[in-house]
């Protein structure tokens, strides 16, 4: 029986069961996007949310709505001072670590030379090393070499693992960048440091800024690196760790853990949105136009 000659009700019921069939490879996706964004951020968003409840114990009912506890986390000058302690650190890492790894990256993309391969595994092989390994390494390091431990350790010992990461990211931007834009930059008059500033560095800028983002959350969020070579000096997470000793001060850390993953946000979805704005302003099309005018200089 063609479906012309069905009953309205079945001809009815057979659209919606079509309708549903097309629409379930969306359905699943947006099920399963939705999953993953609970297990990774309902973690983050319940401890925002038992930052404002007027108790030192997580649980339910709340006391009450209260923002004592970020008073209390400004007035804490241990707070100020391992937080600032992890900002510098993880911004001279990042610096460090983008020069050095985007110089390695392109000696080990556009380099011929012997052990390519093994220094290439070499870097790699750092990212599969547990953090705990490398502290342990790194305190017998010092000690051996009796160098006293402070944030110069901590942040020497952060390049080490965050460096390898760096590489291996920006590795993939020079990989799938197209090598004949650099050959018609060269071949029509540009220099080395003209090709590089406006035709390759614009290319791989997204896996750059991507290179910065992670290098500075690796080496904030380090604690077992952090806890193992810094001695005396605290960054925010072996601060945190110290203070949880105490179950009465987990409600403080929860307000100052807020504060740093919002900032973090941002600092992301700014970076993201600075990306895109100087994607679309100067592509590297446009780049290797102004070469190829003479207008770049």
């Amino acid at each position: 029986m063609e479906a012309s000659t069905l009953p309205p009700p079945v001809q009815a019921r057979a659209g919606l069961g079509l309708r549903i069939k097309r629409r379930m490879p969306k359905i699943a996706s947006i099920a399963l996007i939705s999953l993953l964004a609970l297990i990774l951020f309902g973690p983050v968003l319940l401890l925002a949310l038992f930052s404002f409840n007027d108790s030192s114990i997580i649980s339910l009912p709340w006391e009450g709505f209260t923002t004592k506890w970020y008073d209390a986390a400004f007035d804490e000058q241990a707070v100020r001072d391992s937080v600032f302690n992890s900002l510098v650190v993880a911004s001279v890492v990042t610096v460090i670590s983008v020069v050095l790894g985007t110089l390695a990256s392109w000696g080990l993309t556009r380099l011929q030379f012997a052990g390519r391969g093994s220094i290439g595994a070499l870097h790699g092989s750092v990212l599969v090393v547990p953090w705990l390994i490398i502290g342990v390494a790194g305190l017998i390091f010092f000690s051996e070499l009796d160098v006293s431990l402070s944030l110069e350790t901590i942040a020497l010992m952060h390049v080490v693992v965050t460096f390898p990461l760096v590489v291996a990211i920006v590795s993939a931007g020079l990989i799938r960048f197209q090598r004949s834009l650099e050959e018609a930059a060269v071949d029509l008059g540009a220099s080395q440091m003209q090709m590089l500033r406006y035709v390759v560095i614009p290319q791989i800028a997204p896996s750059l800024a991507a290179a910065g983002i992670f290098a500075f959350a690796w080496s904030f969020n380090n604690f077992e690196i952090s806890f193992f070579v810094g001695g005396f000096d605290e960054t925010f997470p072996v601060w945190v760790f110290s203070i949880l000793r105490q179950s009465e001060n987990l409600p403080l850390v929860n307000a100052v853990s807020t504060m740093i993953a919002a900032a973090q946000v941002l600092a992301v979805f700014g970076a993201w949105a600075l990306m895109k704005r100087l994607t679309r302003d100067r592509g590297g099309d446009d780049a290797l136009t102004d070469i190829l005018t003479g207008s770049a200089r």
